[in-house]
């Protein structure tokens, strides 16, 4: 890895993770191309003030093929090259499958599937054109491990492992010097839950106010800006996966351990 200040592309970049590590790469002199629906102009002026060499915003509907390959082609015109690309972006859906919407579980999908496809797409001609390069794509602890209440969130969160772990693969029989990460975050302290839809679950009423409380209260237990130091040292590590928090750590040892039998556990503790 070059020790010259990269050009780092983040999707999501408005607020938690992705913020976070826009901060902290804006620390090392890093130029940076952020992506997001909300706006960006705290982000920008926090991030030059840390030391970013430069501050490309874009605003951006990352499952709209258009639009992420558009920003990718402006961030390599304005910086040069792009080094890392880190495929944040994404959204949450609660409910029973048979209870959700067709358009929800598409709406999801659009982002935090083919979202990641998308950055993939639109960012590897550009690194191949560098020195070096890494793509991080998020995925989630429910890339892991399955819950009730969540089929779409786990058919997309899984979707996202597998494909980073084939292209992983592929970027290693290339002659690119191109890493490529999973990353699987447990509870992470973002608005991911607030902002997210809910449906009806498969046992009782929804209870939506309660269930992000316990979210925010309980089980987010790992900060944004842990979240990002843990992702970027595992980049300057090349690890191919990157598990973030210690619920995450725990739970993927049981998975491991007892790839059928964990979910017994799940129904057992999980309402």
């Amino acid at each position: 890895m070059s020790a010259i200040a990269p050009v780092v592309a983040i999707s999501g970049a408005a607020s938690g993770i992705g913020r976070a590590i826009a901060q902290l790469y804006a620390s090392r002199g890093a130029s940076l191309a952020l992506a997001d629906l909300d706006n960006l102009e705290e982000v920008e002026r926090d991030c030059l003030s840390r030391g970013a060499k430069g501050v490309l915003c874009t605003k951006l509907d990352v499952s709209d093929r258009q639009q992420v390959q558009q920003w990718a082609d402006k961030a390599a015109s304005q910086f040069g090259e792009v080094n890392v690309v880190i495929n944040n972006a994404g959204v949450n859906l609660s409910g029973c499958f048979e209870k959700m919407s067709r358009e929800d579980f598409e709406w999801l999908m659009g982002i935090n599937f083919w979202g990641v496809v998308n950055g993939c797409e639109a960012f590897v001609p550009h690194l191949k054109q560098a020195s070096w390069g890494h793509i991080v794509n998020l995925s989630s602890l429910f890339g892991l491990i399955a819950m009730p209440n969540q089929s779409a969130y786990n058919a997309a969160k899984f979707a996202v492992r597998g494909f980073t772990e084939s292209l992983a693969l592929e970027m290693a029989q290339s002659p690119y010097n191109i890493g490529v990460s999973s990353v699987h975050p447990g509870g992470i302290k973002t608005n991911i839950v607030n902002s997210a839809r809910f449906g009806q679950p498969q046992t009782g009423s929804a209870n939506i106010e309660a269930a992000k409380k316990q979210f925010n209260n309980k089980l987010a237990r790992t900060s944004a800006e842990q979240a990002a130091q843990i992702i970027v040292r595992g980049i300057d590590q090349k690890k191919r996966r990157i598990i973030v928090g210690n619920d995450a750590q725990f739970l993927d040892i049981v998975q491991r351990l007892l790839p059928s039998l964990y979910q017994r556990l799940v129904l057992r503790f999980v309402p």
